[in-house]
């Protein structure tokens, strides 16, 4: 199975049924607006800026980027304009990348805040979910990142991933099997026991892209996007500080 393909099936990413709130809207779509940017560069940044609306914003710490060597509907090829373009975006971002699998026919990103993913990676819970996953070094910011890496690359696929996209850990384990949760409901991923929290900040995803695809829509300098780590997150999470240590 293709790391891409180990993403949608085994986390219910972003592209499935998303159930979370009565105030659900259709998800932002690229396509929508990708013909408003006509040069290389901003047409890979606007796409970026879309695909990290949560991360910009402080609502989540990383998220997966797939991009396939392949020709879009805008008629460029992301796969290659990451190759040329996507350092040289991300230092404007201030966002780091991690590579976790590069097929040559696709490429899978984890595209992250340093100081948000560290703060998460440090917390107790956390590093005990991992610790029984079977990471060696959990107290290594980049010797979990180097072990997360070769469990994408090797067999089957890493379900733990959630813990590193901010998904609430009770239903990171309750996927998992690690806990007498009772599948609750599906919204971008699968919830666990009490969905209210969980539905709270699945919303608080939606309000970020939603917004950030007003931006874009509107002609923003997509560049000007990934440069402003807008300092407030979603209304849903506006007096809780960092919404995904809220919901773990």
């Amino acid at each position: 199975m293709s790391s891409a393909v180990g993403v949608k099936e085994d986390l219910s990413a972003a592209n499935g049924a998303d159930a979370a709130s009565s105030s659900r809207m259709t998800r932002a779509a690229w396509q929508d607006f990708a013909g408003l940017y006509p040069t290389d560069e901003a047409c890979l940044a606007s796409f970026l800026a879309l695909e990290l609306a949560e991360v910009l914003q402080g609502a989540k710490p990383a998220n997966l980027v797939c991009l396939s060597n392949k020709r879009r509907s805008c008629g460029r090829n992301l796969y290659l304009l990451w190759k040329e373009h996507g350092a040289a975006l991300l230092e404007e971002s201030g966002l780091k990348v991690r590579v976790l699998d590069d097929r040559g026919s696709s490429i899978l990103l984890l595209l992250y805040s340093q100081e948000a993913l560290g703060a998460l990676l440090a917390q107790k819970s956390v590093r005990s979910i991992l610790d029984k996953a079977g990471y060696d070094n959990v107290h290594d910011f980049d010797a979990v990142l180097d072990e997360l890496e070769a469990r994408v690359t090797g067999e089957g696929f890493p379900h733990e991933i959630g813990v590193f996209l901010g998904y609430p850990l009770k239903d990171v384990i309750g996927f998992m099997g690690w806990a007498p949760l009772a599948f609750t409901c599906q919204g971008p991923w699968k919830i666990f026991g009490k969905p209210e929290q969980s539905l709270r900040l699945a919303e608080c995803h939606r309000e970020c892209r939603s917004r950030m695809s007003q931006r874009l829509a509107s002609g923003c300098n997509p560049l000007d996007c990934l440069r402003d780590r807008l300092g407030t997150v979603a209304d849903s999470y506006q007096q809780q500080g960092a919404p995904f240590l809220a919901a773990s």
